[in-house]
């Protein structure tokens, strides 16, 4: 199948069709992005590292990031983006809600659910920023280098556009969420966060090669981020 490449910002009022492959990657674009909030409460031992459960999921966010950015551009992104912010902020209310509800006299799970869901509002916060931050960074590299490459070099991409992220992702969190535990301490969680969940993309790279190339093919188009406007802000633009 031959490839449309787009390019520039399509007139005012057109319709734009989404398809099934890129609906099932925002899906699991929120799946992923609330499932490693959740699992943040989980600290588990890797040698003589602590780490929480959520480094192993939130990776797959930045990898799924990259495939939109690849196939459909940024525009599509942007959106998915900030329907996962909307989503996370959704849950995180939602569960504030739930835990001020009376517990019925049998149940005896609140302190565990406290546990899970009880989470600081400085946390909370610095958690959503950072990744609307971290992922905008993202997304605008990875479409930057995508136009100034001529489509080539994805796996570079891939790998400086999630660097750069995660970069501003824990240079957002960190700071308002442990502001307090010492520079040198909040240096450490940072390059260790940053250094593991890029070594997590890195190993997946093949795989993400695989599943771009494929959904290429299957959409028959290749776009290219040219005469758009980058305003994170205009989300309505698609």
């Amino acid at each position: 199948m031959k490839k449309r490449q787009i390019s520039g910002d399509m007139p005012r009022g057109q319709r734009v069709m989404l398809s099934v492959p890129f609906v099932m990657m925002a899906i699991v674009f929120n799946v992923c992005l609330i499932a490693s909030n959740l699992f943040e409460t989980k600290v588990f031992s890797a040698g003589p590292l602590a780490l929480t459960g959520g480094v192993l999921i939130f990776p797959v966010s930045y990898i799924i990031n990259d495939c939109i950015v690849e196939v459909w551009g940024y525009k599509k992104a942007r959106l998915v983006i900030w329907t996962g912010f909307a989503m996370n902020f959704f849950v995180v209310a939602m569960a504030q809600i739930v835990r001020a509800l009376p517990a019925a006299g049998f149940w005896d799970g609140g302190e565990h659910f406290d546990y899970i869901f009880a989470l600081a509002p400085r946390v909370t916060i610095a958690s959503l920023l950072a990744f609307l931050s971290g992922s905008t960074v993202n997304a605008w590299i990875m479409s930057r280098m995508k136009v100034s490459s001529g489509g080539k070099r994805f796996s570079l991409r891939a790998v400086v556009s999630s660097v750069c992220g995660e970069t501003v992702d824990s240079l957002v969190f960190f700071p308002l969420a442990f502001w307090g535990i010492g520079w040198d301490n909040m240096l450490k969680l940072m390059l260790l966060q940053i250094f593991l969940k890029t070594a997590y993309e890195v190993v997946i790279l093949p795989v993400t090669n695989i599943v771009v190339k494929a959904v290429k093919k299957y959409e028959g188009t290749d776009t290219f981020d040219r005469g758009i406007s980058y305003n994170p802000f205009r989300i309505t633009d698609i």
